[in-house]
């Protein structure tokens, strides 16, 4: 086992960011949830995605956002919605190359935010 944090072993924000991006385009491309992204800010979405990455999985960065409830609240996201968001987390992670241990780590995070996210 290594002391190394989950956000060094990503590649800290550089890499971090391109795997938001990704995640970010791939939820503008699935059937399932891209009508959540229409007229939604990019570069705000993935700034977002990137400091609530880098913040949960130990990097120094602060998460300027709101909490998970709050931003989830009222919109009334089905489990096949969620789902979906997860997988195009996995391909993300996939596509990026990263590795085994870590993927589980973040979707680890990922399944554990679900009460705060879906049919709030």
């Amino acid at each position: 086992m290594t002391d190394t944090s989950l956000y060094e072993r990503l590649g800290g924000e550089t890499r971090i960011r391109e795997l938001a991006t990704t995640i970010f385009d791939k939820h503008t491309q699935n059937a399932t949830i891209r009508n959540r992204y229409t007229n939604t800010d990019r570069d705000d979405v993935i700034r977002l995605v990137t400091e609530f990455i880098c913040n949960g999985t130990g990097g120094p960065q602060a998460y300027s956002g709101r909490d998970m409830l709050t931003t989830h609240r009222g919109m009334n996201i089905s489990e096949e919605e969620f789902v979906a968001v997860v997988d195009d987390i996995v391909e993300a992670l996939d596509e990026h190359g990263v590795g085994q241990r870590e993927k589980e780590e973040l979707l680890m995070i990922s399944w554990s935010l679900k009460p705060e996210i879906v049919r709030v």
